[in-house]
């Protein structure tokens, strides 16, 4: 078991870096943005499907990369635009342009899946090339965290923290949060367009369904990134890395717990307690773990 576990986890450090730019995306909205955002399982598919339809009709690698940031930055428009324009709140926001991916998706691909042969296709990253695969995608994950800590150091990328930390206060300075809070779900989805573009190149495919219980996994590496390294990592380049360690962490703990014999088809209940567990641990933390010196004084004074 421990040989087969060895030879397992290559792969699924490659599929943590993949996902953990997608994770990068969900922080953006659930931890700069404060935004409760569920377009990702939509976007993750959409961000696939034009990239695998894109390379089937010749185009280059590179461009259907660009082209599917793009489709998922679109994707993020159309929830900011729900939010903002027509006030619908954010967590329907996100469902309603979601359900509307899945047709749209459909229509991209002409069917639920396409495939791609990496013996046909000069894909990025494959199952086929580990080793290639998890090189590539830690580029990836260090240049986009190196624009992300740029931005995010900016104006306008100040503006978009403030609204995720006080909108009251970011409007009495005269930030427009609406622009800012579109700004962040398009740049949150174009990201996760991206994992999809290479997530569908490593597996040699894109499916309408590959996006399902997206949102868990990003949010589970967040949490565990946050978990782990809080204490650790103050530095909001830091935090980034740190969300794309948890997206590692979850993959190699689902590789071990695979390993050990789970059924394929328990892994979204298993993600799901995953993500509660860790959610808890502040709080059990805090509530069981704490001396009663810093609960603030004892019970007595």
């Amino acid at each position: 078991m421990v040989a087969s576990l060895m030879s397992a986890l290559p792969g699924s450090v490659a599929q943590g870096l993949i996902w953990g730019i997608l994770a990068i995306g969900v922080y953006i909205t659930y931890k700069v943005l404060d935004f409760a955002d569920l377009t990702v399982d939509g976007s993750l598919a959409t961000g696939g499907a034009v990239a695998v339809m894109c390379m089937l009709n010749g185009a280059n690698t590179y461009v259907a990369l660009i082209l599917a940031f793009l489709a998922g930055m679109l994707a993020g428009l159309v929830t900011g635009l729900f939010h903002t324009a027509l006030g619908i709140p954010p967590i329907l926001a996100g469902i309603l342009t979601q359900l509307g991916l899945y047709s749209i998706n459909m229509r991209i691909m002409g069917k639920a899946n396409q495939a791609i042969s990496v013996m046909q296709y000069d894909v990025l990253v494959s199952l086929r090339y580990i080793p290639h695969a998890c090189l590539l995608t830690t580029g990836f994950c260090i240049v986009i965290i190196a624009l992300l800590y740029w931005f995010f150091g900016t104006e306008i990328g100040a503006s978009v923290r403030a609204t995720g930390c006080n909108p009251n206060m970011a409007r009495a300075q005269g930030i427009n949060t609406n622009a800012t809070k579109v700004l962040g779900l398009v740049i949150s989805n174009g990201l996760v367009g991206l994992a999809g573009a290479l997530y569908a190149q490593y597996q040699g495919s894109a499916d309408i369904n590959m996006g399902r219980g997206a949102i868990v996994i990003g949010l589970a590496a967040v949490i565990i990134g946050e978990v782990v390294f809080g204490k650790i990592f103050h530095n909001f380049a830091l935090h980034m890395i740190a969300v794309v360690i948890g997206a590692i962490i979850y993959f190699v703990v689902i590789a071990i717990v695979l390993q050990l014999g789970l059924e394929t088809t328990d892994l979204k209940l298993f993600s799901s307690l995953i993500v509660a567990l860790f959610l808890a641990l502040p709080y059990l933390k805090s509530k069981y773990f704490t001396p009663a010196d810093k609960k603030g004084g004892n019970g007595n004074a």
